[in-house]
């Protein structure tokens, strides 16, 4: 699995989260008491912030061929990573691409990457 995103939790449950001002938007797969059709398979309710317990930003690290990565996203057998070593000639050594000036970023085979975790802040 894969998350890199806001989180809330709310009467006990974690739900993904879009922060709003002062207010959070969450989201569920099923229908749910006070939630809204927003299109087939996904609802919405708006929190004000006394309502939840806790919101976080959860992201997917790991490592790949002994270097630091962010898990993007996932496809099939294959993941996004975004290298965070911080070394241009080591994301260069790994055939990365250079997303954005100093981001680099690839796909790896997921049967190669090791120690995936997810870290909240």
């Amino acid at each position: 699995m894969m998350r890199d995103g806001y989180v809330v939790t709310w009467q006990g449950q974690e739900y993904d989260a879009v922060p709003d001002a002062d207010r959070v938007r969450i989201y569920s797969p099923q229908p749910a008491e006070g939630f809204t059709e927003v299109k087939p398979g996904r609802y919405v309710r708006v929190l004000e912030p006394d309502e939840y317990e806790e919101i976080a930003y959860v992201r997917t690290l790991c490592t790949w061929r002994g270097e630091p990565f962010i898990v993007l996203a996932e496809a099939d057998t294959w993941l996004r990573l975004e290298y965070t070593g911080g070394r241009a000639p080591v994301a260069q050594r790994l055939g990365l691409e250079e997303f954005d000036y100093g981001v680099y970023q690839g796909w790896a085979p997921a049967a190669e990457v090791h120690d995936r975790y997810e870290h909240r802040v």
